[in-house]
């Protein structure tokens, strides 16, 4: 079973640790990061899909990604 997630956070250390933390565990990055302008909060704000490959399991939308 595939998953995916999409990562996003503003643009700053925390948003490269998030993506790292995933790709240090099975993660892979899935097509190009975006880049855009949060007007509300005046900030910038990344976001990252990745996909990960999982075996032996039925989705379930209740399942915590970040866990898998």
């Amino acid at each position: 079973m595939k998953l995916y997630r999409l990562l996003t956070g503003p643009d700053d250390a925390s948003f490269c640790h998030k993506v790292s933390a995933a790709l240090n565990k099975g993660w892979v990055l899935h097509g190009d990061p975006t880049y855009a302008f949060d007007e509300a909060n005046q900030t910038m704000r990344c976001g990252q899909a990745v996909v990960k490959e999982v075996e032996g399991r039925d989705y379930d939308p209740e399942m915590k990604l970040g866990e898998q």
